[in-house]
């Protein structure tokens, strides 16, 4: 096994990664629109480095485990071919990981569905130096992100560093990341925006349709095309604005009726609880307050809620859990109640919603992240009747505290 290979760099990676190829700081974190080559040139930096610094491991991090197999996996497997060393490495399905033959390094995947697999992450031979997140964006909690941040720990030998990459689809500007590592300044992080146009690998066909997109839907160009903070197309709520204001004085108006709401969950799902002001005569909600934590019983979140002052109001809450809305009775919520579940309920629960003109006050940060995400499903580009399951647990508990509102008849995908 030969473990000599010519390979012209530059030819295999293309123009306008440089910088990023060349940077050893801390954080290394890309956002790009689509046909960047922001993957692909992390996937080949990833296998050029490991061959390179044969004391190091890596790992590679996605919010759910199972999407490895078909993004990351796939990806650096390609590098490896693209790199003409696919025979110095082998890529193994069960466990998921791949393993340099010379030396035994190893890249790990893990995902953030599994926390007990992020805690409990160990190399066999040499040191954990780097981590991937890719579609970073998709990491909502910025408390998951930091505790692979702290694994990624310990002296390594000379000439060695530890490095996190992310590289990701900028949805929405609301998003952590950005305030964390756009709106600084410091030494340790680079942080760059790529588009389309540094890919000198794509097809004439490819750029067409980018130029299509910009004359036909430029909000969609300027995200998916360009990299810039935006939004996705189809988002089910256009109707929304962060707004600082004073909850109080809201309260005093006679035609306003506070309401709250409650979404369960534990492992994968934080449990989300939304409290706001709406007003039926101007047809206007104003939301002041959200719980969204991971691991919480239902005593930690009769706590959450008691400690915010709650206890004693009417909350709404997820029916699909009766046993915890009885054990949150017991503890003390007495008016806790479960939400009215029908055909169509989410539906009609949009539609409602979508008739109001919704603030958000800056202090419920998930809740802007998840109006700014939550969009309609799409097949072939074709937008459905259905929003994407995801980026809704606070606007979940937003519907159920919102049912009394009156039902609207017919469903707008589109506003």
């Amino acid at each position: 096994m030969s473990l000599k290979t010519d390979v012209y760099l530059p030819e295999k990676i293309g123009r306008g990664y440089k910088t990023f190829w060349d940077f050893k700081g801390r954080y290394r974190v890309v956002k790009g629109g689509r046909g960047s080559k922001k993957s692909t040139t992390a996937a080949q930096w990833l296998i050029y480095n490991l061959m390179k610094y044969q004391l190091a491991n890596a790992l590679v991090i996605r919010r759910v485990f199972n999407t490895h197999k078909d993004s990351t996996w796939s990806q650096l497997k390609w590098a490896t071919h693209n790199l003409n060393v696919s025979h110095l490495w082998y890529f193994s399905k069960s466990p998921l990981e791949a393993t340099y033959k010379p030396t035994g390094q190893k890249i790990l995947f893990r995902g953030l569905d599994d926390p007990m697999g992020i805690t409990s992450i160990t190399v066999e031979k040499g040191y954990l130096c780097w981590a991937w997140f890719e579609e970073a964006f998709q990491v909502m909690d910025e408390d998951a992100f930091n505790k692979v941040d702290l694994s990624i720990r310990g002296e390594l030998p000379e000439g060695y560093f530890k490095q996190i990459t992310m590289t990701f689809n900028p949805w929405s500007e609301k998003h952590w990341i950005k305030k964390r590592f756009f709106d600084c300044t410091d030494p340790d992080i680079l942080a760059m925006t790529t588009d389309y146009h540094c890919n000198e690998f794509l097809g004439a066909d490819d750029r067409l349709i980018f130029e299509t997109m910009k004359v036909n839907n430029p909000r969609r160009y300027k995200v998916e095309g360009l990299g810039d903070w935006g939004i996705a197309e189809g988002l089910v709520y256009q109707n929304f604005e962060e707004l600082e204001f004073n909850k109080d004085e809201i309260n005093q108006i006679q035609t306003v009726t506070a309401l709250f709401g409650l979404d369960f969950g534990y492992t994968n799902d934080p449990t989300a609880f939304i409290a706001l002001l709406a007003d039926k005569a101007t047809k206007t909600i104003y939301i002041y307050d959200e719980i969204y934590k991971k691991a919480l019983t239902n005593k930690d979140i009769f706590n959450e809620i008691s400690y915010r002052g709650y206890a004693k109001e009417r909350i709404i809450a997820d029916s699909a859990e009766p046993k915890s809305i009885d054990e949150l009775r017991r503890l003390g919520l007495n008016r806790v109640r479960p939400a009215r579940k029908g055909r169509d309920s989410i539906l009609f629960g949009i539609q409602k919603l979508q008739d109001y003109k919704i603030y958000v006050h800056p202090c419920c940060e998930n809740t802007l992240v998840e109006l700014s995400n939550y969009i309609w499903d799409n097949k072939d580009g074709q937008i459905l009747n259905k929003p994407v399951d995801d980026y809704n647990h606070l606007l979940d508990a937003l519907r159920y505290a919102t049912e009394s509102i009156d039902r609207p008849s017919g469903i707008s995908v589109l506003k």
